[in-house]
């Protein structure tokens, strides 16, 4: 199927993302306790293995339509995937920049793609700075990670597939409205999508983001606490994909206009997003990224950011720098359960 598709003229892919299930999780809303309702929106499922496909397609589209024929990306992995897989399905062609950091499996997958996979910097931002460069000398069109706001647009359909999908798939009733969505913070792309998501359908004033970052690599948490853009002089936490030393201003305006009692900050240690993505792994057999397991984490450990949310909704972001070995490592090396 992949083959077939890549060989289709690009006219012919309208659509490279899929809607995923909405799906409600017995277990996590036992573990929030009180009664509370805990809602799972499953981007996991998204082909490349993680939600960054929705935004960045929307962009890599929209750039083929403009007449781009190569795109280039820095990613510790999960965007330039969705890059390349995008790439591959509108014939184009593709450069990956990556930071040392990035797991040497993640080159394969790449290739496999038909990416060409360059290791510069030693963080996301150091790539990134390769990346640029590299467009200024070829011509090709940047794909950003998350400050752009084609990715924006495209993040925000998962908020406009919950809200149909609660009525039609959990059989809520049409005026239904979550209290809460928890999504994790790496430079702000997808809870920017998520607070423009909330405000197309309607839910801006009605509904709590809680952004959920790793100790080490705290920066959006940090910059509200300060009250300005905070840039960490590194990523210590081992969850390498919230690894932006320094978040959007533009996304960091946007927290900062709504408040804090719209967008609430929520900051776990590296064991609890750990121990997250194992009980997870249990509950609903489905891997997932230390990344995505901060925000699971804030349900499975009662973050004091969902007082009073009765129904909540995770976006479970996905992330492909996992597997079954990998995450056992992280369970040795952060003494999860322990």
């Amino acid at each position: 199927l992949p083959t077939a598709m890549a060989q289709q003229p690009a006219a012919a892919v309208r659509k490279l993302f899929t809607q995923t299930p909405l799906l409600y999780s017995e277990a996590l809303s036992a573990a929030l306790g009180d009664g509370r309702r805990v809602f799972l929106k499953m981007d996991a499922l998204q082909p490349p293995g993680s939600f960054k496909i929705r935004g960045i397609s929307n962009t890599i589209q929209k750039a083929t339509e403009a007449g781009a024929r190569r795109v280039i990306s820095s990613s510790g992995g999960n965007a330039g995937l969705a890059s390349a897989y995008c790439a591959r399905e509108l014939g184009i062609q593709c450069t990956v920049v990556l930071p040392s950091t990035t797991p040497g499996f993640m080159l394969d997958r790449l290739s496999a793609y038909g990416a060409e996979a360059l290791v510069h910097g030693a963080v996301w931002d150091e790539a990134n700075d390769m990346a640029m460069k590299i467009c200024e000398q070829t011509g090709g069109c940047l794909v950003h990670p998350f400050d752009q706001r084609d990715t924006w647009d495209g993040h925000a359909t998962l908020v406009g597939e919950c809200k149909a999908q609660f009525v039609t798939d959990l059989g809520q009733p049409d005026d239904f409205c979550p209290s809460a969505f928890v999504t994790c913070v790496g430079g702000g792309g997808l809870l920017m999508g998520i607070l423009q998501g909330l405000e197309t359908v309607g839910w801006q004033n009605r509904v709590a983001v809680v952004a959920c970052e790793t100790h080490g690599a705290d920066s959006m948490a940090q910059a509200l606490a300060a009250g300005e853009l905070v840039t960490l002089p590194g990523i210590s936490s081992i969850a390498k994909s919230l690894g932006a030393t320094r978040v959007s201003e533009t996304i960091f305006n946007k927290c900062v206009e709504l408040g804090s009692e719209r967008v609430r900050p929520w900051v776990c240690t590296d064991r609890q997003a750990v121990e997250a993505c194992a009980r997870f792994a249990d509950h609903h057999r489905v891997l997932v990224e230390p990344a995505c397991g901060a925000a699971l984490a804030a349900v499975y450990n009662g973050s004091p950011a969902l007082d009073g949310c009765a129904d909540v909704v995770v976006e479970v972001c996905g992330g492909s720098i996992i597997d079954r070995e990998s995450l056992q490592k992280l369970i040795v090396q952060t003494g999860a359960f322990t």
